[in-house]
């Protein structure tokens, strides 16, 4: 057992990946301190799971909601579903949702990726309930729909690809940046900079479980238990003990999702 405590605010243990071996992966979190845990919503079934998920496992919870990459025309039925979920027991925010422009190369269908951001962050104002975005190559967009239709609404952009400026306006919306496994390869560019000079207060931590799986399991499928690989790389970076990072981002997620 770890010394300190974490919580993943990103993870997808309702992907097809993890089926049939969810409650081995929630066991090896706790065991390397990974007490909380938020899987995101993608898509309805997804979202679905999610809610199981949460509803089964204590320190387990859910975000619902319909990612850009998998995202329609959503109608009152949908809009009636998601509401629903948020009801049930540890669902604490509407994710993920936003901007996807690396795979969605058609502007019609970047369009209505853009209609349909806005109509799940007014769905969120009405459910009072915190937003988690996905912005890949998107972060005009992105930026230009927060400032416009955001406001009165509080979120992190998760798996933060931005530049410092963009993590600047972010911090003053009150806002947080998610990082994750990313933040620890050698390719990881202005990550490393932003998250030096980015207050602590305004991080998380994240895995994006089963993707983006940190050094030194890169190359392998990864799970809630190796967020701790992300927050040591948080506190090498920021030369502080990654007990003052966990304590910190912990505190973060239990701000922002009330978890």
């Amino acid at each position: 057992m770890a010394d300190f405590t974490l919580v993943d605010t990103h993870t997808h243990l309702n992907d097809q990946k993890f089926a049939g071996s969810e409650a081995e992966v929630i066991a090896r979190a706790k065991e390397a301190g990974v007490t909380r845990l938020i899987n995101m919503g993608d898509t309805l079934q997804s979202s679905a799971k999610a809610v199981e998920l949460a509803a089964a496992h204590d320190g387990v919870y859910a975000g619902v909601g319909i990612h850009p990459e998998e995202i329609y025309e959503l109608g009152t039925a949908d809009d009636e579903q998601l509401a629903a979920w948020t009801r049930e027991k540890r669902v604490v925010a509407i994710g993920e949702i936003g901007l996807d422009y690396y795979w969605e190369k058609d502007e019609a269908k970047r369009e209505l990726q853009r209609r349909m951001f806005i109509h799940q962050l007014d769905l969120a104002r009405q459910l009072h309930l915190p937003v988690c975005i996905h912005d890949r190559e998107a972060h005009g967009d992105t930026m230009a729909i927060l400032k416009k239709e955001a406001k009165g609404l509080r979120g992190v952009l998760h798996c933060f690809s931005g530049s410092y400026e963009m993590a600047q306006e972010i911090c003053k919306m009150g806002w947080y940046i998610g990082v994750d496994g990313p933040l620890t390869y050698k390719n990881a560019a202005k990550l490393p900079e932003i998250v030096e000079k980015f207050p602590l207060e305004r991080i998380f931590v994240e895995t994006d479980a089963p993707y983006l799986a940190p050094v030194p399991m890169r190359g392998k499928q990864n799970e809630p238990a190796f967020v701790r690989y992300v927050a040591e790389k948080v506190a090498e970076i920021k030369r502080i003990s990654v007990e003052n990072v966990a304590k910190q981002t912990s505190i973060n997620a239990e701000e922002l999702y009330a978890i």
